[in-house]
């Protein structure tokens, strides 16, 4: 190479030395133009400028963050965080607990039942009174499922590092009701546990019993639904309204047309299943094949629940539990954890 002086030596002293990352000996022009310092508009037109959105960094414009055409880079984040923080804390098997955000324990309904019927002594012909009773009494009948979940909670949490192919964890939605109790059961034997919260227009806080820094909050549906069935290797359905529903036949959808390979699929609660929806009539009406009525299956309690998803993996030749783990022979644990 040649520079103004003539050729350049090669030899290791005439190396420059690294440019700083920020100063430079001579600054860059940075000053207005000589021609611009007398016009007396040019401070009120820069200040325009550099107050202007268009003038804001991207990443920091969150007016534009936030507008219609960015919808799908935020459908990329509202993946990629949980993501990240999923594979950083290397999570690898979920089991998927859903049902009703409004099944409270059995004490919370008995006095919300207790708090109507005092009301209503007092407005006896109060017919939104008595709708509001007999599905207080309904709540508080259907709140052995509260003990249910967090029965079921705590036997995935007993077994959470037992499992084959790295650790199983209960993941829910992160919210009250019956998420609460499986995220409850968990933390009661010491297990970490996921949540998936939502933003919704009304602000659902997540419950308290969700591992910290394993609680995620959504924007889209669509992205929170993808993350609780990317692990999962088992759901558990207890009884729940549109939400619930909602997961339930979408996870039936894509295992009965095998976008997703069939994982199983345990509805607590026949009686109320039975009554929620008919896959009978569905069958007999042909608008779903017999071999899609296998797609799930009905429980009653905690172990049988997890009894049958142990036996659903051994008859696929795939253990979920090392063979003779305590875990695996029905030793139940729920009796040992106070409630």
């Amino acid at each position: 190479m040649i520079d103004e002086g003539g050729p350049r030596s090669t030899h290791p002293s005439s190396i420059p030395k690294p440019t700083q990352r920020v100063d430079k000996a001579a600054a860059l022009p940075s000053d207005q133009p000589e021609g611009v310092k007398g016009d007396t508009r040019a401070p009120g037109a820069l200040r325009n400028i550099l107050q202007s959105s268009s003038y804001q960094e991207a990443d920091q414009d969150e007016n534009f963050l936030q507008s219609e055409a960015t919808r799908g880079i935020r459908l990329q984040l509202d993946f990629l965080k949980a993501e990240t923080l999923l594979r950083e804390h290397q999570i690898a098997h979920t089991i998927v607990v859903f049902g009703s955000t409004r099944i409270c324990e059995a004490p919370a309904a008995r006095r919300a039942v207790a708090s109507i019927d005092d009301t209503l002594a007092l407005n006896p012909d109060d017919d939104g009174l008595q709708r509001r009773l007999k599905a207080a009494r309904r709540i508080a009948a259907n709140s052995k499922y509260y003990r249910i979940a967090r029965e079921f909670g705590q036997i995935v949490g007993a077994a959470s590092e037992k499992a084959i192919g790295g650790r199983l964890m209960i993941m829910t939605g992160g919210g009250p009701g019956i998420m609460e109790a499986a995220n409850r059961g968990a933390h009661d034997v010491g297990s970490q546990s996921i949540g998936l919260n939502i933003s919704l227009p009304k602000e659902q806080d997540p419950n308290p019993y969700v591992t910290p820094e394993l609680c995620f909050r959504f924007h889209y549906f669509a992205m929170r639904k993808l993350h609780l069935l990317m692990r999962a290797r088992a759901l558990v359905a207890f009884p729940g309204g549109f939400g619930t529903m909602d997961e339930l036949f979408e996870v039936l959808s894509l295992a009965q047309t095998r976008k997703i390979a069939p994982v199983p699929v345990v509805l607590v609660g026949e009686s109320y299943w039975r009554r929620a929806f008919d896959p009978d009539f569905l069958v007999e009406e042909g608008v779903i094949d017999p071999e899609d009525r296998n797609l799930f299956w009905f429980a009653e309690s905690a172990e049988e629940a997890w009894q049958g998803i142990l036996r659903w993996y051994e008859a696929a030749g795939r253990p979920l539990l090392p063979v003779g783990d305590d875990a695996s022979r029905g030793k139940s644990i729920s009796q040992e954890v106070g409630s």
